[in-house]
């Protein structure tokens, strides 16, 4: 066998670390920016192009979703067109597999929409929690019924006659805050969303770029009854996905990565902070608008502490920042890190998990993530726990683990977010 090899059945993943990652990447189109172009296109009145689109499970139920809600979708290449405008009801629940952004921002356009919308997902979707985007939805007008009381998918939206609101989420979420800008598009009145911590501006920069009724002041974000216009846009690079590469060049000796056409922008860079204060060899030239070049070669690491203000913009590059942490000396410190037990996986659990699996010490002291930092990784078998970060985070763990080689079960969730990682990884490794 190479230096890794898939089970069969694609769910087991053997890995045997090697010589020093080298190469130059292109990683998928950002998936949160594919979500709100899909969603976006379909409320256009017209035909709308979309490039460069994530190309992971995820996305593409979006994509089905808003067909299934009445737009037009077709697929030519690397391109998707969307003829989108009157929205209707389908004639079917809307199933968005894994996906918490789908369910969370299409439940605000469900809101807008005068009929009922039924939206559920997989096993770990529907035990995700959902009172966070029901209870400003209802405060705006419509009814939201769901499992547990309404705190949990399936959701039964029914919407339509909204009312603008002043809302404050109690938890920082962009998700949140997408849904309720989104829903805010079909009601009477301004509806203002307030952040006591900044969380991706993705939602509010693509409204006006698109040509919605949008303002951005401050901590605020309002919204107007409006409808984007029809647009050609190319998506960039996933930053989430980059930040693998990135931590991979820092733990292997010897490795040097770049990524191209990533995208930089509010509450997308906070990993490259953390990197940057551990002391990894980054470099970060503009090349496009919102877009950069990342490079990174392998550095001795420092323990940190990640205050909870950052957390929030680090849910999804946690798990790969602890085995970077696992490598460095002295303890790194995630404060306010109780959110990531709402994911697709009980992330604490799993990366205290998958460390211990690799020869590395943690803990959970309430909401805070310790971990010690100094290992000497080793191989292991790591429960993936159907959690594509985790999967992918203990994959470039094991790629500085000494030993004959680590399994990671669970790597069907990959196809979520980046199915294309193993071929990347053979790029880096045969460069």
């Amino acid at each position: 066998m190479g230096p890794v090899g898939l089970s069969g059945d694609g769910d087991v993943l053997a890995v045997r670390a090697g010589g020093p990652l080298r190469g130059e990447l292109r990683v998928p189109g950002d998936k949160s920016i594919s979500h709100r172009a899909l969603l976006l296109a379909g409320l256009a009145d017209g035909i709308s192009s979309i490039s460069g689109l994530s190309d992971g499970a995820d996305v593409a139920a979006t994509a089905a979703a808003i067909g299934a809600l009445g737009a037009a979708v077709e697929s030519s290449g690397d391109v998707l067109s969307v003829r989108g405008g009157e929205l209707r009801e389908p004639q079917s629940a809307i199933d968005v597999g894994n996906s918490g952004t789908s369910i969370r921002l299409l439940a605000g356009i469900a809101a807008g929409c005068p009929f009922s919308t039924t939206l559920g997902g997989d096993a770990s979707v529907n035990r995700r929690p959902m009172d966070r985007v029901a209870e400003p939805l209802r405060l705006m007008g419509a009814e939201v019924d769901g499992a547990d009381g309404g705190r949990r998918a399936p959701l039964r939206i029914t919407g339509g006659r909204l009312r603008g609101i002043n809302w404050q989420p109690p938890v920082a979420s962009a998700q949140v805050k997408g849904a309720v800008l989104l829903a805010g598009l079909f009601a009477d009145g301004e509806t203002v969303v307030r952040e006591r911590v900044p969380t991706r501006a993705h939602t509010e920069e693509m409204l006006a770029a698109f040509g919605a009724d949008v303002r951005v002041a401050g901590d605020e974000v309002a919204v107007r009854a409006s409808r984007p216009a029809p647009f050609e846009f190319v998506v960039p690079g996933d930053p989430s996905s980059a930040a693998f590469w990135m931590v991979g060049a820092t733990v292997v000796p010897g490795s040097e990565v770049t990524v191209h056409d990533v995208y930089h922008g509010q509450g997308r860079d906070g990993y490259l902070r953390v990197l940057a204060r551990m002391g990894a060899d980054l470099t970060v030239t503009p090349s496009g608008d919102r877009q950069v070049r990342l490079g990174c070669r392998w550095a001795p690491l420092r323990g940190v502490t990640v205050a909870a203000a950052e957390v929030p913009n680090l849910i999804d590059e946690i798990p790969v920042l602890a085995v970077a942490a696992a490598v460095a000396d002295g303890p790194t410190r995630f404060e306010g890190a109780g959110e990531l037990r709402h994911k697709e996986s009980d992330r604490l659990r799993s990366v205290l998990e998958g460390l211990a699996a690799l020869g590395a010490a943690a803990e959970v002291d309430g909401d805070t993530l310790v971990v010690h930092g100094g290992a000497e990784l080793r191989s292991g078998r790591v429960e993936g726990a159907g959690d594509h970060r985790i999967a992918m985070a203990f994959c470039i763990g094991a790629l500085a683990a000494a030993g004959e080689e680590t399994i990671i079960s669970g790597w069907r969730s990959v196809a979520t977010s980046y199915p294309g990682f193993l071929e990347d990884l053979a790029t880096c490794r045969e460069s």
